[in-house]
């Protein structure tokens, strides 16, 4: 596929910048150092989201736990991205968020939130809020619409909000997937992005597809020095992660039935976009109840894992980086994968007009 032309900064109307997994970054990671930069371009005119797990490995301990300190300055490596250039930020939750999908899941998202709220200035904030499912609609000047929802609310067993014990607008998941429904028939002439940490599709890990590696030295899953062979045993990892082992894999049947249910409210009114990270890994793919899901896992420096290529693959690639997507005041709008070596420099390995003509 042929590069799409960089369009005239006149024609733009909105910038959105798209980065998840980014919950190892550090003051001077090369992606948020990158981003920063391309934020500052224009920052009137751009909103970063981070999509998800932005802090491991547990998110942010509460204020006794010795990693709370770390935990707070991976938080503002982050903001700074949006803080530094000016633009506007909005961090989305993921499963490691919610206390890597623990019993203590629900406070430790409040958590994350209350800090952010704190530390970060008015122009960064944590969505949805009270861990709540959303979904919640950001109208950016009259071109875009994003939805914002928390899928690790639909696959959290522990506590959280819902009907009764809960003030959230949409707590049962009828009520969420009406909510949505309604955000994308309402959009009018805005085109609609949904961002949220767990993507509809993905070729990685999440998705079924493990490498070689992982059947013969499966101990690198808990420490990346361990290579001891165990062919046949290594094994019975991917397959029992194929098998839905994990609710966080697409093969598990919670992650099933909140794809159904998410499928269900798209179909009428298709987005052109869907926006996840989860994966470590940057993704373009064509969707069926979304124009266009992607996934944008690629932050911080270094912390990638294996992905391949599907029927539906237009790019896809084991790289740090992150998206941007450029909303024309025609109605037009353009994707580019963005990818950052180590020492910050960004060169668009993929781009494409999603959406060619208004």
């Amino acid at each position: 596929m042929a590069a799409a032309a960089v369009a005239p900064p006149a024609e733009i109307e909105v910038h959105l910048l798209l980065v998840g997994d980014a919950g190892y970054a550090t003051s001077d990671d090369p992606v948020m150092s990158a981003m920063t930069a391309r934020a500052a371009q224009d920052p009137e005119h751009t909103v970063v989201v981070f999509l998800g797990d932005n802090v491991y490995p547990r998110g942010l301990p509460d204020s006794s736990h010795p990693d709370r300190a770390t935990g707070e300055q991976i938080l503002l490596a982050q903001a700074q991205v949006a803080r530094a250039s000016g633009a506007r930020g909005i961090f989305v939750p993921g499963n490691h968020d919610w206390a890597h999908s623990g019993e203590d899941g629900w406070e430790a998202v409040k958590r994350q939130e209350r800090f952010i709220e704190r530390r970060t200035g008015p122009r960064v904030a944590l969505v949805p809020s009270g861990g709540c499912p959303g979904p919640v609609t950001i109208d950016v000047e009259s071109v875009l619409r994003l939805v914002v929802m928390d899928t690790q609310w639909w696959l959290h067993a522990g506590p959280k909000p819902t009907d009764p014990l809960s003030d959230c607008p949409a707590d049962s998941e009828s009520e969420v997937a009406d909510a949505l429904a309604a955000a994308l028939a309402g959009a009018g002439g805005r085109q609609v992005v949904v961002v949220a940490h767990h993507p509809l599709a993905t070729t990685g890990g999440h998705g079924g597809y493990f490498d070689w590696k992982v059947h013969i030295f499966p101990l690198r899953r808990l420490a990346s020095w361990l290579w001891i062979p165990l062919p046949f045993i290594g094994s019975a990892y991917p397959l029992a992660r194929n098998f839905g082992i994990s609710d966080q894999d697409l093969s598990s049947s919670r992650y099933r039935h909140m794809r159904a249910a998410l499928d269900s409210a798209l179909v009428d009114h298709p987005p052109l976009v869907w926006a996840g990270g989860h994966d470590h890994s940057l993704q373009v793919m064509e969707g069926s109840s979304v124009r266009y899901n992607l996934v944008s896992g690629g932050g911080p420096n270094g912390h990638l894992e294996p992905v391949w290529w599907g029927e539906r693959t237009l790019y896809a690639g084991a790289k740090s980086g992150f998206m941007q997507i450029d909303f024309m005041r025609d109605g037009r709008a353009r994707l580019g994968v963005l990818v950052v070596d180590d020492e910050g420099n960004i060169s668009e390995e993929f781009s494409m007009w999603l959406r060619p003509d208004a």
